[in-house]
């Protein structure tokens, strides 16, 4: 049977998300026809033409005569206004963001060429308040942009600010890389997204037509959607929608990284209105299995029950089958795919959160899973994490040489959880034989296995930087987390790092159960050393959450705290409110973490004691740090004197 396979809207635009293009190609490789579509792009470049602009504008005047005293009828009027003009630049602005034109970028970054709205002025406004405090770290960054970054990073905000008059006058569910995404995250019933699947906007009338012309290009008999996250289940039913209403004869399949976390509890039979199987975790078994007529994987059906006009969520899974070993999953490809028509946009100027949007990277993977799967705040009881398989050298070496001979391009993202040192310095030393030059980066775990020599080796074979969780910043937190490291480890893999010249990128946490206001501050007494050490580049903090399918969220009593829900809910069942006794207000000391932290990447305000980023945020006076003011240093004095040591020793 002919497949197409599906990426809905909104997705990264940079770039194909991966799950498309590595089934098409394991499906092709067993001998099925599987072909593939970007609908997230497609859309988007609906959306970012001339007859797009002006469409929105028609919609946008329709609003300004029903809104009298909108907060949002400023900006919408500058729109309606603009919108000749923007429709003019729109074309040069596309070409610019897919690496076609590069002419405009002066134009751009002198600010002489496009119509410029809220987001251009709240830029300005941001740059003069930080000057007059003296703390500018948004116009350090933008300051600090080549002409042509400057101009990307500009004309992202072009494009933004139409995806704003979108979200306000013509579709309050859209945004530039997620659409609908409160429909869809932790929601325990389908009323909100049943609503939304009910009234047609000016987008779904442009998805309709996106997807009316895929099913006439390629006439398949099942059409397999991809939902990997929250933002991309209205697309992905609004696709399904329209095939069954257009093609009933087609079988729809749902599938993906939303899906696998949120539905495993599934009951809600209304959506099988909009796709006809919902299938979990890996795809490659329930899809072969379908395709085959073999008995169903790990797949949700509904079945019509013996109560009149009623129906239930019936789950099938041949006890039998087992998963495509990661080895055997064939070579993806990105046949079909526009490649010269996606977007490189900087709208974050975090130097490694624009690496997520900005340039066309290669999604592959070193390994299945996670070769730690011990964090208690991971869903390490899901298949994602639990089966651990790596590809093997060669396997990947091939993967990679296949992508670079289709496409041209040598940029590779490493989407591991965590990937494995042993496998990256066999990677390193198998392009090296190869003679393979790539670019590439990945996320790992700051563990004592990256070693200067590691880190170096890394760097020559094309690595420019890695991310990995530092998380709480704490030894008794990561203790608890079960994270494997210490703050000194951490100092010592990210210097080696850094030293090699390696971007390297901390994800941080806050809220994790019984973190205590002092904890905070110490964490962040952590971070700010290792800014002032050179061992980080750039950091983020991500506030904790708990999750049905995480330690945390399956024993919470072990953690000290009550879960508020049980995992009942018809439709979703992810993320869970808990009961924490220590009574901290994290949300209030996040906004001082943060802004810490835009100080700290930008070399601002690193001599400041770190309980004054929370004055004025708590009800008491948050404690003075305990570290000592050299803890970061003398780790790193240690693993000096500890290599000197081994040195002599051999």
């Amino acid at each position: 049977m002919r497949t197409l396979l599906l990426t809905p809207p909104m997705t990264q635009l940079n770039a194909p998300y991966p799950a498309t293009t590595l089934l098409t190609g394991f499906l092709r490789s067993r001998g099925h026809d599987a072909r593939q579509a970007d609908l997230s792009l497609a859309l988007a470049l609906r959306l970012l033409s001339p007859a797009g602009v002006q469409a929105v504008a028609l919609e946008a005047e329709r609003w300004l005569e029903q809104a009298d005293r909108a907060p949002a009828r400023d900006a919408i009027a500058f729109f309606v206004d603009a919108a000749p003009s923007v429709a003019r630049v729109m074309p040069g602005v596309v070409a610019f963001l897919q690496g076609r034109d590069d002419s405009l970028a002066h134009r751009i970054a002198a600010r002489t060429l496009l119509p410029e709205g809220p987001r251009f002025a709240a830029l300005d406004e941001a740059i003069d308040d930080g000057l007059d405090a003296g703390f500018d770290p948004l116009g350090e960054a933008f300051g600090l942009l080549g002409v042509r970054d400057r101009a990307r990073y500009l004309a992202t905000l072009f494009v933004e600010e139409l995806a704003d008059v979108v979200a306000v006058a013509v579709d309050p569910h859209f945004a530039l890389v997620k659409y609908g995404e409160s429909l869809a995250e932790s929601q325990p019933t389908f009323d909100a997204m049943a609503g939304a699947l009910a009234a047609p906007t000016l987008l779904s009338g442009w998805l309709d037509a996106l997807v009316d012309a895929q099913l006439a290009a390629h006439e398949p008999q099942v059409v397999a959607i991809t939902a990997p996250f929250a933002g991309n289940a209205l697309g992905a039913l609004r696709i399904g929608q329209r095939v069954k209403r257009t093609r009933p004869d087609a079988l729809v399949v749902l599938g993906g990284g939303w899906v696998n976390t949120d539905l495993r509890w599934l009951r809600e039979p209304r959506l099988f209105d909009y796709v006809d199987r919902v299938v979990l975790d890996a795809g490659e078994a329930p899809l072969l299995a379908l395709l085959e007529g073999r008995p169903a994987v790990r797949t949700f059906r509904r079945q019509a029950s013996r109560t009149a006009d009623a129906h239930s969520v019936v789950f099938d899974d041949d006890a039998s089958a087992r998963d495509v070993p990661f080895a055997q999953t064939g070579v993806p490809t990105t046949a079909g795919l526009p490649m010269g028509s996606y977007l490189s946009m900087i709208d974050l100027l975090n130097p490694a959160h624009r690496l997520w949007s900005d340039g066309p990277w290669h999604k592959l993977a070193v390994a299945h899973g996670c070769y730690w799967k011990r964090c208690t705040f991971c869903d390490i009881s899901l298949d994602y994490i639990a089966r651990y398989q790596p590809a093997g050298v060669e396997v990947l070496l091939d993967r990679i040489a296949s992508l670079i001979d289709e496409t041209g391009t040598r940029g590779f993202h490493f989407v591991d959880e965590a990937a494995p040192p042993r496998q990256l310095r066999l990677l390193a030393e198998g392009l090296a034989a190869r003679g393979l030059d790539i670019t590439w980066w990945g996320n790992v775990r700051f563990e004592r296995a990256f070693t200067p020599a590691l880190a170096e080796q890394l760097a020559d074979s094309g690595c420019i930087a890695l991310t990995g969780g530092l998380e709480v910043a704490s030894d008794r937190l990561l203790g608890l987390i079960d994270k494997g490291v210490t703050v000194a480890q951490v100092a010592r893999t990210t210097r080696a790092l850094t030293d090699a010249g390696i971007l390297v990128h901390a994800y941080l946490m806050y809220g994790y159960p019984t973190q205590t206001v002092q904890e905070t501050v110490d964490s962040l007494e952590v971070v700010r050393q290792l800014f002032v050490a050179g061992c980080l580049h750039s950091a983020f903090w991500h506030r904790f959450t708990a999750t049905f399918h995480s330690p945390v969220g399956r024993d919470p009593a072990r953690f000290g705290v009550t879960l508020l829900a049980e995992p009942t809910a018809p439709f979703c069942n992810n993320a869970v409110a808990f009961d924490d006794p220590t009574g901290v207000d994290h949300a209030a000391l996040g906004v001082g973490l943060r802004a810490a932290l835009r100080a700290y990447m930008h070399g601002q305000a690193l001599d400041a004691p770190v309980d004054v980023w929370f004055d004025g945020l708590v009800d008491t006076p948050a404690p003075p740090t305990r570290h000592p003011p050299d803890l970061v240093a003398a780790a790193l004095v240690e693993a000096e004197l500890r290599s000197e040591r081994e040195e002599r020793s051999a």
